[in-house]
């Protein structure tokens, strides 16, 4: 889930973060391993994007292939969950990644489904071109330099084009349930979250529009232990915004 940052770059990750999503790469494909919370996650990620995309371009929301035509960017996109939906929904898909052993896990899984997905362990500041679709999911939370990655997430977007985030916010509530909770009880690996490091939806704002985008959208991603996670209106837990690049 971590970028990579290159040497002729400010360094926008740590290392250890890297190496700790890198050490589950084997599991990550396993709803009941160590990215099980992920897997539980994809389909409200999955519904949401799927609105955005949606109200942004128009689209028919009754067509399998939305993204059809279009290209697109998962940062920190870990073996690939997100990336395989978006590459089903119609998309060319490029995914990276800062952990070499999670690009090789996602290769084998997309060619195992017949995806042509351009996997790159990479960081985004070293990328080049621009993408209608950039998405980052669950990942600002676990890099150095927050300013530093937005920017290089707003030069991803090509003009027209669309940003989707998601991240934890630094409240009470998150770290009860994020930290003593899921990380106390195992249901996620130790070590995962730093609760300094959360963004509340107003500094991730600010971020965004200091990288000259435009947030169209926030939106929050709730729990009930009945139903699962969820779109909602609190965004206590943890959000999504959406910004364009006009």
């Amino acid at each position: 889930m971590i970028l990579a940052s290159d040497t002729r770059t400010n360094a926008t990750i740590d290392p250890k973060e890297a190496a700790h999503f890198g050490a589950m790469a084997a599991e990550w494909w396993d709803p009941k391993g160590s990215s099980a919370m992920l897997h539980k996650l994809n389909p409200a990620r999955l519904r949401y994007i799927r609105e955005q995309v949606d109200a942004h371009w128009g689209g028919d929301t009754t067509r399998f292939t939305p993204l059809e035509g279009r290209t697109a960017l998962d940062v920190g996109c870990g073996a690939g969950l997100l990336c395989e939906p978006l590459a089903r929904l119609g998309a060319a898909v490029t995914g990276i990644d800062a952990a070499p052993e999670n690009i090789t896990v996602a290769e084998a899984h997309a060619a195992q489904g017949g995806l042509a997905i351009d996997y790159r362990a990479c960081g985004v500041e070293t990328m080049t071109g621009q993408f209608d679709l950039v998405t980052s999911l669950e990942v600002i939370e676990h890099v150095t330099d927050p300013a530093g990655f937005v920017r290089g997430l707003a030069g991803a977007v090509a003009d027209g084009g669309l940003l989707i985030l998601s991240t934890p916010n630094r409240t009470p509530l998150s770290k009860l349930a994020l930290i003593a909770v899921a990380e106390g009880t195992g249901r996620i690996p130790r070590g995962t979250h730093d609760w300094d490091r959360f963004l509340t939806p107003e500094e991730l704002t600010a971020l965004l529009v200091a990288a000259g985008l435009r947030v169209v959208d926030t939106r929050g991603l709730v729990f009930s232990p009945a139903t699962g996670f969820a779109l909602g209106d609190s965004v206590a837990l943890d959000y999504f915004l959406t910004a364009v690049k006009d």
